[in-house]
């Protein structure tokens, strides 16, 4: 496929659907439930539009941003996004070798099947995501792995204490620890060259997969249950832990699945580095506002000092942008690279990045701004014409 011909991140999406297998693509797709949140956090994009300023000179534009004394090329990066080995051999390389081209951090998956060691030979740049349990003991092994493999900066989910009701992958026998089915099998023979050139070159090469960064050493194939669970511990994972692992790990520490404005304020409290405002892209709490709706009210309550990031239904640039104007710091895209790493590895990742960082370029233009420190919530109304206003968490 000639990827010139893919023009947005919906067309890659329409690619990778094609590609996967049904149950695959479904995964990827899905939400929780009745998918309100998912719906929900692209409808926020609709809630908001542009007043575009004219007659700005905007010839020299700048894209980057600078982040804890780094500059990134652009104010987008990778979310971790687990599983991705099921598009594609090795995924995960193909993502953190798009994001080191681009000049963007690319956030490793806790339950990524490329070992971290494997992706830290490459870019040491890359940010680490972990699941962690209520057992500190396992937590500072875990730490231990982190800091060997030269990991800086560590992002916390918060947002997983249990599994979330996935109905979607139970009806399409998608369910981990992963049993072939009829139903798959069939599945993959109606998609040749998804079982050849990923499932088939997966076995052949480096077996099963596995979570391969989900605890202190490499987990168990994903066919089989690991001796202390999946999530086991996670519901009794607190803020103490979270004092006591600011005490134990130097490097940065972020906090993802930060939705409450309380939330963000203990998470700077305790000396997080930076949240990242987020619903797991609709995958948890099923009825959870977007993290666009999110934002002003958890901008207005912490510092300038703590970095506040997001993700969640960015497929534009002009999505991007809003974000932006409305107190972002970066905004992370996960299915998006994903589709473009499924229709064409590594060089679809690039392109869906590439994509992104040219709508950036012209929908700033175009806004007036020549720099992402123009881009304000002056240059927002919504829907209904009044001024955007926060969320009353009161």
């Amino acid at each position: 496929m000639k990827l010139d011909r893919l023009l947005s991140v919906s067309d890659f999406e329409r690619a990778a659907k094609k590609f996967l297998p049904r149950c695959v693509y479904g995964y990827v797709r899905g939400g929780t439930e009745d998918e309100r949140s998912l719906r929900a956090n692209r409808q926020a994009f609709d809630e908001l539009g542009f007043l575009p300023r004219g007659l700005n000179v905007v010839d020299k534009r700048e894209l980057s941003t600078e982040l804890w004394g780094r500059r990134y090329a652009m104010p987008l990066g990778i979310a971790p996004t687990g599983l991705a080995g099921l598009l594609r051999h090795e995924c995960d390389l193909d993502l953190a070798r798009a994001a080191q081209q681009a000049r963007v951090p690319f956030i490793i998956s806790g339950s990524s099947s490329v070992p971290l060691e494997k992706l830290q030979e490459e870019d040491r740049d890359n940010w680490y995501q972990a699941y962690f349990p209520g057992d500190r003991a396992r937590m500072s092994r875990i730490l231990d792995r982190l800091r060997a493999a030269k990991i800086d900066v560590l992002v916390v989910t918060i947002d997983t204490c249990v599994a979330a009701n996935r109905e979607n992958n139970a009806r399409m026998d998608f369910i981990i620890p992963f049993r072939m089915t009829p139903r798959l099998l069939l599945d993959g023979m109606l998609h040749p060259r998804w079982s050849v050139g990923v499932f088939l070159k997966t076995l052949y090469a480096n077996g099963i997969p596995r979570f391969a960064n989900l605890y202190e050493e490499i987990g168990p194939p994903i066919t089989q249950e690991p001796a202390h669970g999946f999530r086991t511990g996670r519901d009794r994972l607190g803020w103490d832990d979270m004092v006591w692992l600011r005490e134990q790990w130097k490097g940065r520490l972020v906090l993802k699945g930060v939705m409450h404005p309380l939330d963000a304020e203990k998470a700077e409290q305790i000396g997080a580095d930076g949240i990242i405002v987020s619903n797991h892209g609709g995958r948890q709490l099923d009825g959870t506002i977007a993290p666009l709706a999110a934002l002003p009210a958890i901008i207005d309550t912490v510092s300038e000092r703590l970095p506040v990031m997001i993700d969640g239904g960015f497929r534009r640039g002009t999505d991007v942008l809003k974000a932006i104007a409305l107190g972002a710091k970066l905004v992370f895209v996960g299915r998006a690279t994903l589709y473009g790493a499924a229709v064409a590895g590594e060089a679809g990742a690039r392109r869906v990045l590439s994509i992104l960082a040219t709508e950036l370029d012209r929908d700033m233009a175009l806004l007036g701004c020549a720099s992402l420190s123009e881009v304000t919530a002056a240059l927002l109304k919504t829907r209904a014409g009044a001024a955007f206003e926060a969320a009353n968490y009161d």
